[in-house]
């Protein structure tokens, strides 16, 4: 499937990476795990390893920001209160965010230099996959999530209908997972999404009829990462901008919509950056989540499936975008 800019749509100023991905921050790794199974399992799990060492021990500091709360981020509240993360961050559907906890926990405890560790904050978004998945079947399992852990890897990274994407739905389109990454100022800033959300999609500013139903409420976790050195409130502020590309592809913010954006930085120093630095780093954090949603979009490829609130089989289409001249 070819993404965004293979068909001619360029999202924003700022050039991208090299691989245009959340791993051409260095260091980052990601993982997923697939579950598309007879008629009724389209779930999976995602993880995201900002380094490939003990993160417990080796934390690097981050900042979340919340526009609409109608979801379950585990590990929110000690993130906003000490500003770092100490786990990686799996991404998942709504009713495995325990098991996905317990394998974080697992995770963490089970490396050499934890043997005395007593209390972890896992890290864990969702968002609902239950109208393409049966949801109450208690997929992915632990061991599952355990395996997208062990599964990450830098370079390329896997979009469309794959890991915490399988099943999910946006803009009564199949959504799924979408990346991007912009270079600024000798810094890379990256992003991952698990887009599960509605509205009314635009593509480059431009309105698109997708010819399926509206869609209203639904739910997104963005996930960012930079090396640039910047401390817990400068990554809030950052993750707050991404809200900025969320509401560019036309999404309908509903009171439905769990909204979550996480940043991080990999870089082992912090310090204060100037504000035309930072207006920079802003800007790009919208580019690259309205580009990653596009992506997840264009990428996601069409699924049947099982509508676990009406106990019948539900199917949806993918983006299919003309190349632009």
């Amino acid at each position: 499937m070819p993404r965004l800019r293979d068909l001619g749509y360029v999202i924003g100023h700022h050039p991208t990476g090299p691989l245009n991905a959340i791993t051409d921050v260095a260091g980052v790794a990601v993982g997923h795990v697939t579950l598309i199974e007879g008629t009724r399992t389209r779930t999976g799990v995602t993880a995201i390893l900002p380094h490939g060492g003990n993160l417990f021990q080796r934390k690097v500091r981050a900042g979340l920001s919340v526009l609409n709360g109608f979801g379950k981020f585990a590990g929110s509240s000690q993130i906003v209160e000490l500003g770092t993360l100490e786990t990686p961050i799996l991404l998942t559907n709504t009713l495995a965010v325990g098991r996905a906890m317990e394998a974080l926990v697992a995770h963490t405890l089970a490396l050499p230099e934890n043997g005395l560790v007593t209390s972890i904050n896992a890290v864990v978004g969702e968002t609902n996959d239950g109208r393409l998945n049966d949801i109450r079947a208690l997929r992915p399992t632990g061991d599952e999530c355990l395996q997208a852990i062990a599964s990450a890897q830098t370079g390329p990274v896997a979009e469309g209908a794959v890991g915490a994407g399988t099943g999910t739905v946006a803009f009564g389109l199949k959504g799924g997972v979408g990346t991007a990454s912009r270079r600024v100022g000798g810094h890379v800033l990256g992003v991952l999404v698990q887009a599960n959300f509605g509205g009314h999609l635009t593509v480059d500013g431009a309105p698109v009829d997708t010819l399926a139903a509206h869609d209203a409420d639904g739910s997104i976790v963005i996930i960012l990462a930079t090396d640039a050195p910047l401390d817990a409130g400068a990554l809030r502020r950052v993750a707050t901008r991404a809200f900025g590309g969320l509401a560019r592809t036309g999404a309908a913010l509903s009171h439905g919509s769990g909204d979550y954006a996480l940043a991080f930085s990999t870089a082992d120093r912090c310090e204060p950056l100037p504000g035309d630095a930072l207006s920079a780093l802003f800007e790009a954090a919208i580019e690259v989540t309205e580009e990653a949603i596009l992506n997840a979009l264009v990428m996601a490829t069409p699924m049947q499936g099982f509508d676990a609130t009406t106990g019948l089989p539900a199917s949806v289409d993918a983006l299919s975008l003309p190349k632009k001249q």
